[in-house]
């Protein structure tokens, strides 16, 4: 959850202009998780499933930050608007 919390935290500076980082406590029964929504009001995600695909950068890293932040937890969802800014929650449960 560390990792895939620093890459987005990282997209939302780097690519939003920055934005907002929402934690949240998570409880169903004996199970416990965490949720976080990154958001930010930058240019948006044109193409999200493009985006997601290993080796797909529009910047300079390796393009492995949001299918690599898939990946490292149970729950993750991603809006964007293309001028309007993108959500991405992810949830990892214990």
């Amino acid at each position: 959850m560390v990792t895939a919390a620093s890459e987005l935290a990282r997209n939302t500076l780097i690519y939003g202009g920055g934005g907002d980082a929402g934690f949240e406590a998570l409880e169903e029964g004996s199970r416990r998780g965490l949720r976080i929504i990154f958001s930010d009001q930058g240019p948006g995600i044109e193409n999200i499933a493009l985006a997601l695909q290993d080796g797909h950068t529009t910047g300079n890293g390796l393009g492995l930050g949001l299918g690599g932040a898939r990946r490292l937890v149970n729950e993750f969802s991603i809006e964007s608007q293309v001028g309007k800014g993108t959500r991405v929650m992810i949830e990892r449960w214990k």
